[in-house]
């Protein structure tokens, strides 16, 4: 079994935390959504009946599944790699990073980064929307999460949306650092790489090709 390097290390030991963030994100949004039977409470808006609170507005479903699809498709590839390079240093023995894949790593890592971003507006945005409309509609609470234990219209279960949808904003965001880490270990060692292809001279050349066409030693005797 192959020693990995640290640089390699560290970024498994990240790809691992990447893959954590992006259940806990996909999780968190879906048992939020099925919390309001299907209605995804992103950007939503509601009003008060009586005592209780009813969904007034809601976005479609499909933002929340953007959300849960990005998180879960980062935690896929970050899973496969991890796997790949534990495979690599068990069975092959020999831990080599060719130029080519630390570049498409890179590219991925700027893919994921912008959509990381984007699904983190989203949340964050969708989230202080509806804490707005609650925050206006029910007089009686302070803040947001005060509304988890008011009652609810129908068969909503509204006990902990707003614990589920912060920790799955809070795991985006960590997860979009990590990805930031990522990008710049792969960078460094995409740097060492090239320098020690340039730093020494080339093995497939014999010295023969590097004597000059003319040797003034030759010609003075």
């Amino acid at each position: 079994m192959a020693l990995l390097p640290r640089p390699l290390l560290l970024e498994l030991l990240l790809y691992a935390s990447c893959f954590i963030c992006g259940i806990i994100t996909a999780a968190s949004v879906t048992i939020s959504q099925g919390s309001f039977d299907g209605k995804c409470m992103l950007y939503g808006s509601v009003h008060l009946n009586s005592s209780s609170i009813s969904v007034k507005s809601f976005s479609a479903p499909s933002l929340c599944h953007f959300v849960s699809a990005i998180s879960v498709c980062v935690a896929v590839f970050c899973f496969s790699l991890t796997l790949y390079w534990i495979y690599i240093a068990v069975v092959d023995g020999e831990i080599k990073r060719e130029r080519l894949w630390m570049n498409m790593t890179l590219g991925l890592s700027g893919v994921f980064l912008f959509f990381l971003l984007v699904t983190g507006c989203i949340l964050k945005i969708g989230r202080d929307k509806l804490c707005d409309s609650l925050l206006q509609t029910v007089l009686d609470i302070k803040k947001c999460e005060e509304a988890q234990s008011k009652s609810w219209m129908g068969s909503i279960n509204a006990s902990q949306f707003y614990s589920r949808l912060h920790s799955a904003e809070t795991a985006v965001w960590v997860n979009f650092f990590f990805w930031m880490i990522i990008a710049v270990l792969v960078l460094i060692q995409r740097h060492k790489a090239s320098e020690v292809r340039t730093g020494g001279p080339d093995p497939t050349v014999t010295s023969s090709e590097t004597e000059p066409f003319f040797n003034p030693s030759g010609l003075s005797q």
